[in-house]
């Protein structure tokens, strides 16, 4: 009998903590976390030379002069294929800015052939940069797809962000860099 009560107090605890679990789950706030640390931040970016998927030569080092947004990406990624309406308006809206930023798609994993498809049909007149060894998304410590890294005009890292973007936060952090910014 006393055994029979222990096991009932104990499935009670149990799904008491289940229970509080979801309630954290579901008032908690996805995107509180977004930027993320990171040793580079504040350093000079990783050199970065590669190929373009339309062939041409890509070297980070030239943007120098430019803020430069990286974002790795893969096609089939749910999150980049959620963020990519907010990158091409950020694309868009930056093109009337005289102190634009430049976007970048890094490939993660991917063909070439399955990312031009993407964007034929999602829009995105950006470079997509060719990761095919990993050796750009090892250079940046990419965890997972989609992360998105800022680079300043001085070829510094300022910012990281991991996981899907949220409508504005991008413009927000870009923005917020670009204030604080003397070269």
């Amino acid at each position: 009998m006393k055994s029979q009560n222990l096991v009932k107090i104990v499935a009670s605890i149990v799904g008491i903590v289940v229970a509080l679990f979801f309630v954290v789950l579901v008032v908690s706030d996805p995107d509180q976390d977004i930027v993320a640390q990171s040793p580079l931040l504040g350093q000079p970016a990783p050199a970065v030379a590669s190929e373009t998927i339309d062939g041409d030569q890509f070297v980070l080092e030239r943007r120098k002069g430019s803020w430069v947004v990286l974002n790795f990406f893969n096609s089939t990624c749910v999150p980049c294929i959620n963020e990519h309406d907010l990158l091409v308006e950020f694309a868009n809206s930056e093109a009337t800015n005289p102190n634009a930023a430049e976007i970048y798609t890094v490939i993660n994993d991917d063909s070439s052939d399955a990312v031009r498809d993407f964007f034929v049909k999602n829009g995105g007149e950006w470079q997509k940069i060719k990761d095919d060894n990993g050796a750009i998304a090892v250079a940046f410590g990419v965890a997972r797809v989609p992360e998105t890294w800022i680079i300043d005009p001085n070829g510094l890292v300022r910012l990281r962000i991991t996981g899907e973007l949220s409508r504005g936060l991008l413009t927000e952090q870009v923005n917020k860099l670009r204030d604080g910014f003397s070269s």
